[in-house]
């Protein structure tokens, strides 16, 4: 899916530019369509067939477990390909995670079931779940830094927040082509169906593929290798000397990563098996939900250029906080127009932090550590937020016989420590990107 790419303005030539943005973008969208197959799948199939022995309630649990492993490998890919992202380029690791997601994708589409090879089914399952952890959690840091390091300071959260449209396309993509394959009768979609999209997954990876080979890699990246080396551990440096940073990131990403895979995962398992709804209406309000947020992003990116990185992520997590009780009492009427809304409102609170986080976290560090420490901040958080939530909500779903005021608070005390980690945040959108230090903090 191609979307009209921005006007450029940036320290390099126009058409290069564009390139550049859109290349991270449609290369993003594509790793993340990968990733969020895996949840769909999780949520909806993947206790029937990989976890058939448990019941229903635990199988889920199963299920949503292989999908946290994923997440806990997110932080040793931004470690590995964040210390060859700043001692070798950005571009090259680009190419290599994309692959690496692509092939692994691929592969779950072509897995044998529970039923045909016993427990090797799970366990082969988990393994590759593992390397799009792997893949997934070095591919960010390089995919932003491409575009922060063509722009200029006066939009770059506008430019950037395009790579971060890139999650919503791919959330977009999966859900769609899912969707498509649940209108299957249900012994094929169960037999072959869920498989289809995972294939296809090897096609827009050929594309992803030719599209990378063709950007040029970072300026400012450039100039800083020029000029000194980088560190021979990236990471030792980062964890030195940027090691608040590096926390206050992880604390602002709490809250975004855990409510999104609450409205996006959770969600679909939730109201399917607990409220009786429809596979279809759910996966309606998160495809409502992505499209919206094709615009909110953007928007969101664009006016943290204007009054700050921190006033919008603040507002946007307040806004989430305050939407979490509302959220499922809407859910809970199981009126699909109610259901869309509750979606749609919290996909909107979450492009409020999601469209200034990639500048945000990018300027929070010097250049010949950015990709390493930009990527460690980002992927630590996800194991703990979005990795768990899915997991965390359902067992607390199941400790409350059903209840989930236990879920609202348990949002509700990530959501404040995403307020503190970012009222302690240095404001960073007039940062300058080739400066070998990251911004004072206040």
């Amino acid at each position: 899916m191609t979307h009209p790419a921005p006007p450029a303005t940036s320290t390099s030539a126009p058409s290069s530019f564009r390139r550049v943005v859109v290349s991270s973008m449609l290369g993003t969208a594509i790793e993340w369509y990968d990733f969020f197959l895996y949840g769909t799948a999780a949520a909806l199939v993947f206790n029937q067939l990989f976890f058939p022995t448990l019941d229903a309630a635990t199988g889920t649990l199963a299920a949503f477990a292989s999908y946290a492993v994923g997440f806990f490998a997110r932080p040793l890919g931004g470690i590995i390909f964040g210390h060859f992202g700043d001692r070798i380029g950005r571009k090259s690791m680009l190419v290599t995670t994309l692959v690496m997601m692509g092939v692994a994708t691929f592969l779950v589409g072509l897995l044998p079931t529970y039923d045909q090879i016993g427990l090797w089914a799970p366990a082969l399952l988990v393994t590759l779940r593992i390397v799009q952890g792997l893949a997934v959690g070095g591919e960010w840091g390089g995919a932003v830094l491409m575009v922060a390091e063509h722009s200029d300071a006066k939009r770059r959260g506008f430019f950037v927040s395009w790579v971060q449209v890139g999650v919503p396309v791919g959330l977009l993509m999966a859900t769609g082509v899912f969707k498509l394959f649940t209108l299957l009768p249900e012994k094929d979609f169960l037999s072959w169906g869920w498989r289809v999209p995972f294939l296809l997954g090897i096609v827009l990876t050929g594309l992803g593929f030719f599209i990378r080979m063709r950007v040029l890699e970072s300026p400012v990246f450039e100039l800083a290798r020029t000029a000194k080396p980088a560190p021979r551990l990236p990471i030792i440096e980062v964890l030195r000397e940027h090691k608040r940073s590096v926390l206050l990131s992880m604390g602002a990403r709490l809250a975004e990563n855990a409510f999104f895979y609450i409205f996006t995962v959770w969600i679909l398992s939730y109201a399917t098996q607990r409220l009786g709804m429809t596979r279809s209406t759910l996966l309606n309000g998160v495809l409502l939900g992505s499209a919206v947020q094709l615009v909110a992003i953007p928007y969101f990116g664009a006016l943290s250029d204007r009054v700050g990185r921190k006033p919008v992520y603040l507002v946007g997590t307040f806004f989430l906080v305050a939407l979490t009780f509302p959220f499922f009492w809407l859910v809970e009427t199981r009126e699909p127009t109610l259901v869309w809304l509750a979606i749609v409102a919290g996909m909107i609170g979450h492009a409020a932090l999601y469209g200034p986080q990639a500048a945000f976290f990018s300027e929070l560090f010097g250049t010949r550590t950015r990709y390493t420490g930009a990527s460690l901040g980002y992927q630590l958080a996800a194991p703990f937020a979005g990795g768990l939530a899915p997991l965390i909500a359902s067992a607390l779903l199941g400790w409350a016989d059903g209840a989930t005021w236990p879920i609202g608070i348990y949002l509700g005390g990530m959501g404040v420590i995403t307020i503190v980690s970012v009222l302690l945040a240095a404001e960073t959108n007039r940062t300058d990107l080739r400066a070998e230090q990251a911004p004072a903090v206040p």
